[in-house]
């Protein structure tokens, strides 16, 4: 069976979630941080991993 879970990403500005993501859970242990395009401030901002 696979280890990756689903994980949500929210804009570390509007805090609003707009992206899903898999992670393997076992070989990565810390949040992810990624810099992605938010519709909603209309630019691109660091995203991170947001509890479910």
């Amino acid at each position: 069976m696979s280890q990756d879970k689903l994980i949500k990403l929210k804009c570390s500005e509007c805090n609003r979630i707009n992206y899903w993501s898999r992670k393997n859970k076992k070989l990565v242990e810390r949040k992810i941080e990624l810099k992605k395009f938010c519709k909603w401030c209309k630019g691109h901002k660091i995203h991170k991993e947001a509890k479910k």
